[in-house]
């Protein structure tokens, strides 16, 4: 009886304890859990620096690429986080231009926001206003914007782009050499007259994408 009765004292003073240290656990105040850091912050200095190369196309006006021949695109106006989408599909392989590869390639993630934040220089703002667009522009403007300037900061602004670049791009779309699987799913229905169409809707609204320009160098001052 007595070790029967030694036994259930040690088991009630173990419940004690154990109550007790639940207890003390529930009084101390919740951690609020780790934060996600947020992704630093765009630096268009540094951009300035790491985009010299950029320039020499894209700080050109109306310069083209030699083979085969388009325009360049207008990048200043444009919106930072759609050119940091676009520099990945680069470096990713999404997008298959040579040139334009190997410059991503050799960017980080950082770099990439840095550049955009620097080409992109202000975003264009909306207008509100816009003409009617053109039979194969409706669905365009739903993601573009009726007077070419995007409705979310992830499209493309396409108001006063080189219009021989549009034509490339849905091309490009149409044809395989870029992957997004939107857009390859509506260009593929596009015949050349809409691709024009289209182009030539957005290639003349205002205001306008432009050109960032490069700095003059002693070869190339007047």
């Amino acid at each position: 009886m007595g070790r029967g009765k030694g036994s259930r004292v040690r088991a009630l003073v173990i419940a004690l304890i154990a109550a007790g240290a639940l207890a003390a656990v529930a009084a101390v105040p919740a951690q609020p859990a780790a934060a996600t850091p947020a992704p630093p912050a765009a630096d268009a200095s540094h951009g300035k620096a790491v985009s010299y190369t950029c320039l020499g196309c894209h700080g050109i006006e109306g310069y083209k690429n030699a083979y085969p021949m388009y325009s360049v695109p207008e990048l200043r106006g444009q919106n930072p986080e759609y050119l940091v989408i676009a520099l990945h599909g680069y470096r990713d392989g999404d997008r298959s231009q040579i040139t334009m590869h190997s410059q991503a390639e050799s960017l980080s993630d950082q770099d990439m926001a840095d550049v955009a934040a620097f080409l992109a220089g202000k975003p264009l703002v909306s207008s509100g206003k816009g003409g009617p667009a053109p039979p194969a522009a409706q669905l365009c403007v739903s993601c573009h914007g009726q007077d070419g300037i995007a409705v979310a900061p992830i499209y493309p602004s396409l108001a006063g782009q080189h219009e021989d670049y549009i034509v490339r791009a849905l091309n490009e779309y149409k044809h395989g050499g870029r992957k997004n699987p939107v857009m390859k799913g509506f260009a593929a229905n596009l015949k050349d007259e809409d691709i024009a169409q289209i182009a030539t809707y957005f290639s003349r609204l205002t205001p306008s994408l432009g050109t960032e320009p490069r700095p003059y160098t002693r070869l190339g001052a007047d």
